[in-house]
């Protein structure tokens, strides 16, 4: 029930936006990677997780296990059965594990052997042994110590070409990723590029001026985070575009990942000035040719408007809003934001002609 109630939503929140879902190829670039398989004791498993060695990002899902679900992996572990193995990515500038798979296994490790599950008392539950109703400090000594000394197998693994990227992260990310709902591209990069532009993108989808234009309810899916991605990846990477689309938008994250707050501040005006023209110039049903939030529309405008107030020239109103309502009826650029939006023909169609309109291509 849980799982077709989150569908639902899931369904219910991407109908705000228009954003042709045709970008699923992969790069045809090959990956060197290096695995290995290391057997980690419960004990360790727990421990590196009290020293965020192995972390769970921000806005990675939620833990969704009940109590009686995580009892049945406490139990299977007591019992000696075997259990899955878990997934790492090891970063190599700071020697720390992204977990990629097996959150839910690790997070019942830690809320066991530290006696709460989501801040209550955790006693094991649906199960039928001896343990029942037990927490870890009602276990005897030579349970704890059985329990601590299991192993779980963990795969390790890290990009070593092509250096400075991480797009084979995000595709291990989504194939590998086995939650109940599948996992959006934005919640994937919100994981793995995880750091002061995550931040700063999260933060901007909270302005004011913003919600107004884009819903003032947040997608919980984060498209409209992928949205402000898209403006800034568009807005000074135009010109080395290439698909598929989540790679361009991986690649941009990751280059300003860890981007300090001085280097922010400039993005930051330009997308706020940007946004409070456009407000005042076309209100809130902007970028909605229809009902919903055209995404493309909204990369071509916006970012065409944003050159102008960069260039120091602040557009006349009347004259933007001519040009917009213009360009909404120009049939080349209908065809470059309806289909196949994800590719370099309908790119360069729809932002020639937004450039154009707008006086700055």
């Amino acid at each position: 029930m849980t799982y077709l109630l989150e569908l639902n939503e899931q369904v219910e929140d991407l109908k705000n936006f228009t954003d042709e879902e045709d970008d699923n190829a992969v790069s045809s670039e090959l990956y060197t990677i290096s695995s290995y398989g290391i057997d980690y004791p419960v004990e360790t498993l727990v421990s590196r997780i009290d020293k965020e060695q192995f972390y769970f990002p921000d806005f990675q899902r939620d833990f969704i296990w009940s109590k009686n679900i995580a009892s049945r992996f406490i139990e299977s572990l007591l019992l000696g059965l075997p259990v899955p193995g878990i997934f790492l990515y090891k970063e190599s500038s700071t020697g720390k594990h992204l977990v990629i798979d097996g959150q839910q296994r690790l997070i019942s490790l830690h809320s066991f052997f530290h006696g709460k599950f989501k801040e209550r008392k955790f006693s094991l539950s649906g199960i039928n042994s001896i343990w029942e109703g037990k927490t870890y400090a009602d276990l005897g000594d030579d349970d704890q110590i059985r329990l601590a000394d299991t192993s779980i197998r963990a795969t390790i693994f890290t990009q070593d070409s092509p250096k400075d990227e991480m797009n084979s992260v995000y595709e291990v990310f989504e194939r590998i990723n086995t939650g109940g709902v599948k996992l959006s591209a934005q919640e994937i990069r919100s994981c793995i590029f995880h750091g002061n532009f995550n931040d700063f993108l999260h933060s901007l989808n909270t302005e004011k001026i913003w919600r107004t234009i884009c819903g003032a309810q947040r997608s919980n899916r984060l498209k409209d985070v992928e949205i402000i991605l898209r403006f800034f990846a568009f807005l000074e990477r135009r010109d080395k575009y290439s698909p598929p689309m989540k790679q361009f938008l991986n690649n941009y994250m990751a280059e300003k990942r860890n981007f300090t707050d001085e280097q922010l501040e400039g993005l930051s005006r330009i997308f706020i000035e940007t946004m409070d023209y456009i407000y005042a110039t076309l209100g809130d049903r902007a970028f909605r040719p229809e009902k919903a939030l055209n995404v493309a529309v909204f990369d071509a405008v916006a970012t065409s408007i944003a050159l102008k107030i960069q260039d120091g020239e602040t557009p006349c109103k009347n004259e933007t809003r001519k040009s917009y309502f213009e360009l909404l009826k120009d049939e080349e650029f209908k065809e470059g934001y309806l289909t196949s939006t994800a590719s370099p023909e309908n790119v360069n169609k729809r932002f020639g002609k937004a450039g154009k309109a707008f006086g700055v291509a």
